[in-house]
């Protein structure tokens, strides 16, 4: 199993793990027959080696290689079910709402036995001059299939992605970079340090910045008897209290219990309609945040929070913001009763000051100077939380003026971290544009929009560019001041063209699960081929079931019209669907497509197409499933017996959801039709259906992903800053950049520290 676990991760970089050492220098060898099958199979499955993994292949076992083989196979899926509902639906069955409706009326008002037509298992009678039954794997009125296949095509993609070779040594490397990440984790890469810690430990040298991957090395630690070593992560109360919540729903972001509560019962009213079962679903998530803990549990807190370097007051302080949880917790936890005891003295002052309120917090001073409008003390006060002044910048540069207020956070600029500063020049352009929209995603998946600044409206336009202007050039000249103190010491610098079309991955966090390689939202895939062909897989590991998920496209046509394909219109000009299903066979799942025509897309117009996978039947998006797409040069089969249509050499990009996902419904993609590009989103939304997917959010987030810095740029200004001269070949640069090496997000916030 932990030998699965390391293949699993490396394949997200593009990587195949092998129990070995790296040979220096290149030595004759000579490829078994089994290395030889194992390397056609790769390629059927979309596949090529380096030669540095040709020769480590050529060492390799039989048995390790097909143990090897069955992993890649059920990454890829292999093993599930592909079967979708109507046989080579690449030609449209015809069916009509009429067929559906004439169906509804002979199983609800006629006698079966003297009506004319096929009963299936299911149950319903298929009357004759409807449906057409040769064409369907189950049962087109209610979604029912009854037919399952283990059938995938193999080597029908025009494109190869090479596999490199990945030792402990490297698997170690990306555990260090995903541990010193300045930037959150999104849910690839938490997932990979979850699976990695247990194998290779937690070096105790090991400087961890970011909040949220403190947690998962936490509850390692806590896991694996080590609580002391926890206490040097968690600095103060708020990250206990982070920790805490983590334990108990295993998000890392704090959520009121009655917000989180309401959140849940949301999530599930699509489903459970009647107010009991609602009241059901709020009991359990009562009892599941229930605070109830031992007394090994109590002692392991009382001891982080009296080890605590704040002093009694800025410890109170800082559990102001959360007082009625801490209030709660301090009873669960029985830290007033610890507080009494020797040794204890820091705990028990902390409460005294607590309980007493004997502290003034940082913020309410801010307000206070707010409300006086008290220039001088406000920006002296932001001057002193670097981090805050950043977060409250535009709004402070619309009360007190840009000039000043700008001068004042130049003198902190350098302090902040850079992810904060490019997120202040990725959103300065909207922030400042009083038509503008701007979106925020908090924790319940569901995107807000945020109306602009009524104070923008005292400023003209020329005055609000010039704030603009102001703000991307602080940002741009800290961050070439940073990369002047790194002093490289090279002269050439090589960065591959792709990446000016990758953005940086700051405030745009993924989580869904990259199984097959790790892509930045935003990340443009050129198209090869006249085809497009988008995929849902479902129900892996459930029983059979009913469990409606449903792939759909929206077609963006000229003077603001639109198309749709969905389960309720399978067919349009340029799109096709294979059949909507609302049960799930056992443990092997389901699957639906839809394939996009590029040529007939072009001739009808259409500007964008944006795909959606929502959840119709049940409260959010089941665990295990798996969206995305296929493209190729060469044309892609769909099968006339039973309709399979996967191969996983055309597949270019796959994400898996997560089982931690709060959302009903998620945009995954958008093809540019124009520029033949399918740009890679994650915009979660709560509705059950592609009509609750907001197409003017869709616009802005796209408008914003535009916008973005992208590595290239960012790799410019190093270029600029440290004197390097940008040249065309890799192998004339002392310094590389490649696609490559950006497939690894950890590795590109080290490099800018970000």
């Amino acid at each position: 199993m932990e030998k699965n676990i390391q293949i699993r991760v490396a394949l997200r970089y593009h990587a195949l793990y092998l129990d070995t050492e790296r040979n220096v220098g290149s030595k004759p060898y000579q490829m078994s027959v089994s290395a030889m099958a194992f390397v056609s199979k790769l390629k059927e499955n979309g596949y090529s080696v380096s030669e540095e993994l040709l020769h480590a292949l050529s060492k390799v076992d039989a048995c390790k290689l097909a143990d090897i083989s069955d992993t890649l196979n059920n990454v890829m899926g292999l093993d599930l079910n592909w079967t979708p509902l109507v046989k080579g639906w690449g030609i449209p069955t015809g069916e009509s709402i009429f067929d559906h409706l004439s169906t509804l009326a002979v199983n609800i008002f006629c006698k079966k036995s003297i009506t004319k037509g096929t009963t299936l298992p299911c149950g319903h009678l298929i009357p004759d001059g409807t449906f057409n039954m040769e064409r369907y794997n189950g049962c087109p009125f209610c979604g029912t299939p009854f037919a399952t296949s283990n059938l995938v095509f193999r080597g029908q993609g025009s494109k190869l992605k090479e596999l490199r070779l990945f030792t402990d040594t490297d698997l170690k490397n990306i555990r260090n970079t995903l541990l010193t990440s300045t930037t959150p984790l999104d849910a690839t890469q938490k997932e990979s340090l979850r699976q990695l810690l247990p194998l290779y430990g937690f070096p105790e040298e090991t400087n961890v910045t970011m909040k949220e991957t403190a947690m998962l090395v936490c509850h390692h630690l806590v896991e694996t008897g080590k609580p002391e070593l926890a206490s040097h992560l968690l600095k103060t109360p708020t990250d206990i209290l982070r920790y805490l919540w983590y334990e108990k729903t295993g998000q890392v972001q704090i959520v009121e219990p009655k917000t989180w509560i309401a959140l849940s019962k949301k999530s599930h009213r699509q489903m459970w309609n009647d107010q009991e079962n609602e009241k059901e679903i709020e009991i359990q998530e009562k009892k599941r945040l229930r605070l109830k803990y031992d007394r090994k549990s109590c002692l392991r807190v009382a001891l982080w929070m009296n080890g605590l370097s704040m002093s009694a007051h800025q410890t109170a302080e800082n559990m102001n913001s959360k007082r009625s949880m801490w209030v709660r917790i301090i009873r669960a936890l029985r830290l007033s009763e610890y507080s009494h005891r020797k040794g204890f003295s820091q705990l028990e002052q902390t409460l005294d000051v607590f309980y007493k309120k004997e502290y003034t917090t940082w913020q309410g001073k801010v307000d206070n100077a707010r409300e006086r409008n008290e220039e001088k003390e406000m920006l002296h006060l932001l001057k002193q939380c670097p981090g805050r002044f950043a977060r409250c910048l535009f709004a402070t540069m619309l009360r007190f003026g840009p000039d000043k207020t700008l001068r004042a956070f130049d003198e902190v600029a350098d302090s902040i971290p850079a992810r904060l500063l490019l997120s202040l020049g990725n959103t300065a352009e909207s922030y400042f544009d009083p038509d503008q929209i701007r979106l925020a995603r908090p924790i319940t998946g569901v995107v807000h929009k945020i109306e602009a600044n009524k104070l923008l409206g005292l400023y003209s336009l020329q005055k609000r560019q010039s704030m603009t202007n102001q703000v991307m050039e602080i940002y741009k000249s800290s961050m070439a001041r940073r990369f002047k103190r790194q002093k490289p010491g090279n002269t050439t610098i090589f960065v591959e063209p792709s990446l000016y079309h990758i953005p940086i991955s700051v405030g745009d966090r993924s989580t869904t699960i990259q199984d097959r390689s790790c892509a930045l939202m935003g990340t443009r895939f050129p198209i090869e081929g006249d085809a497009i062909r988008l995929f849902l897989q479902w129900g892996k590991g459930l029983p059979a079931q009913h469990l409606d998920m449903d792939l759909s496209a929206r077609i963006s046509l000229p003077l603001s019209n639109t198309d749709e394909c969905a389960y309720y219109h399978l067919t349009c000009s340029g799109a096709k669907h294979s059949g909507d299903i609302r049960h799930i066979p056992d443990k092997v799942g389901t699957a639906e497509y839809i394939e996009l025509s590029l040529p007939m897309l072009k001739s009808r117009g259409a500007k964008y197409v944006t795909f959606t996978c929502n959840a119709y039947s049940s409260g959010v998006l089941s665990p295990n499933l798996m969206v995305g797409w296929m493209d190729s040069a060469f044309p892609m089969k769909v099968s006339e017996e039973n309709g399979v249509s996967y191969d996983p050499s055309c597949v270019q990009h796959m994400v898996r959801i997560s089982e931690n996902n709060l959302s009903k419904g998620l945009v995954f993609g958008v093809l540019d039709v124009d520029k033949s590009e399918l740009i890679w989103l994650e915009m979660p939304f709560t509705a059950q259906t592609l009509r609750g997917a907001d197409a003017d959010a869709t616009e802005i987030l796209l408008h914003k992903l535009d916008r973005k810095l992208t590595i290239g740029q960012l790799l410019d200004i190093k270029a600029r800053a440290q004197h390097l001269t940008i040249v065309s070949n890799p192998e004339d640069a002392d310094e590389s950049y490649t696609y490559e090496w950006a497939l690894n997000p950890a590795e590109v916030s080290q490099m800018f520290n970000i």
